[in-house]
């Protein structure tokens, strides 16, 4: 949600401010951990596998991998748009004029246009250097736990479907991350198809079947209050105050209205959280020396708040957040299925898409850390329930199915039928951001602490048999 500062202070000044020239400062070096504590990201965070390689679980004895599908978030990415730190460097414009700047005041002006030049260099928007990275190296980790499957994929020539959400971002998410494959093995270059745009399924949030939930998002007024309860907390004026007076001097602190420090806070901290994920185009960049990580951490809570209430489980008693998604998990059952019963050949089928849909669909797999939703009267905080956008969606978050067939020793599972096709079981294993993560816990493991699940064990659990 954008935070431009309103005006109560002569910032009325013209936007010559993108020429306004500052004394240089040094500042922090990017994706170093501040001084005094960690740093606070949200959902911007840029992307780390959560797992090692060495420590994934073998498959049982017998078993091989036939088919492997994924969703992913786009990669790290520049900001919107120029409004936020068009608003900052109009009250830095408006400060130096009247000589309020202090000398750490001083050196924020500079970065901030640093940063608004390379996010305009790529487009706004737009996929960064590092989120390329982060995709192609995300492919090659695939392709490195998974070896046998490439190598079949190749021999038998077995189509490799790609699907995005249409959005610049995720289109070039979906070009790196198969630019990532191709560079671990050449020969898959000509079984990969080309992106083919899918809305319904990978951008599902803004289309018309879901008008439900974007009036939800526009009049709910039940978001309204418990937003407006949030952002109306004393810590949010607080932490506003101690972030301008230490980049303005006292009288100019004191002559803007309480709602101005607000929105100057947020917008730096949406520059702040931005920064790391133009470390490429914006080198040199680190916001943290103007935002002290107990500020940060707040202005965190309250990104993550819209986020929780926004995308995630958001109320109890109510779905409209994520019944949407189920679209998505339709999917994923119906491609592992297709391969399952012959009906499909396809290797795997990559998915990019955004936040608006992982966070749903976390939801919906009960993926740790992602379902518990809150009361009405006791809103989301950090104390009370261990959502996190960093955890959740950060950059480039993913899902991934990996669909292992073989012959069981026994002729079922966890006392269900087994799913097989000419006596074959098919056995599902899921990694979220890369970490072999449990299903949620009404599906049984094929044994006690397995990451393997049958899939039509997934299909009674999901309520999709």
């Amino acid at each position: 949600m954008k935070r431009i500062v309103v005006s109560g202070i002569a910032v009325a000044a013209t936007l010559a401010a993108a020429a306004l020239i500052l004394p240089s400062g040094t500042a922090a070096a990017q994706d170093q951990p501040h001084a005094s504590g960690p740093h606070y990201y949200t959902t911007k965070t840029p992307y780390r596998p959560q797992e090692s390689l060495r420590d994934y679980q073998l498959a049982p004895k017998g078993f091989t991998p036939v088919f492997t599908e994924n969703v992913a978030r786009h990669g790290s990415r520049a900001m919107t748009d120029s409004g936020d730190g068009d608003a900052v460097l109009a009250v830095l414009q408006s400060a130096q004029a009247q000589s309020a700047l202090t000398r750490l005041g001083t050196k924020l002006g500079p970065q901030v246009r640093t940063l608004l030049t390379g996010a305009s260099t790529i487009g706004y928007g737009n996929l960064s250097g590092r989120g390329i990275q982060e995709q192609r190296d995300t492919a090659l980790r695939m392709e490195r736990r998974l070896p046998s499957l490439f190598s079949t994929i190749v021999a038998d020539h077995e189509p490799i479907e790609v699907d995005t959400s249409g959005v610049a971002r995720a289109v070039a998410s979906a070009n790196a991350f198969t630019g990532g494959l191709t560079t671990g093995d050449p020969a898959l270059a000509g079984l990969i198809q080309a992106p083919v745009t899918n809305k319904d399924l990978l951008y599902f949030h803004k289309q018309p079947q879901n008008a439900d939930y974007q009036a939800y998002l526009a009049d709910d007024p039940d978001l309204a209050a418990v937003i407006a309860k949030i952002d109306g907390e004393p810590d949010t004026a607080k932490a506003a105050t101690h972030v301008v007076s230490r980049l303005f001097d006292a009288d100019f602190v004191a002559a803007m209205p309480a709602g101005d420090r607000i929105s100057f806070a947020r917008s730096l901290y949406e520059l702040y959280s931005a920064a790391p994920d133009l470390r490429d185009e914006a080198p040199g960049v680190g916001l943290d020396p103007f935002l002290v990580p107990q500020d940060a951490r707040w202005f965190a809570y309250l990104d993550d708040a819209e986020e929780f209430y926004q995308k995630g489980p958001a109320f109890n008693g109510r779905t409209i957040t994520y019944n949407m998604a189920n679209v998505l998990l339709d999917d994923l059952f119906a491609q592992a299925e297709a391969k399952a019963d012959g009906t499909s050949n396809k290797g795997a089928v990559l998915r990019f898409t955004h936040a608006e849909e992982i966070e749903p669909l976390a939801v919906l797999l009960g993926l740790p850390g992602s379902t518990k939703a809150a009361d009405l009267n006791h809103p989301y905080t950090y104390k009370n329930n261990p959502w996190r956008g960093a955890d959740v969606a950060p950059m480039a978050a993913n899902v991934q199915w990996d669909l292992y067939a073989g012959t069981p020793s026994q002729g079922t599972a966890n006392g269900k039928k087994a799913s097989t096709g000419q006596g074959t079981q098919y056995l599902v294993r899921m990694l979220y951001n890369e970490k072999e993560t449990t299903f949620k816990s009404a599906c049984k493991p094929i044994a006690k602490d397995s990451h393997f699940y049958d899939l039509n064990e997934l299909k009674r659990c999901y309520s999709r048999a």
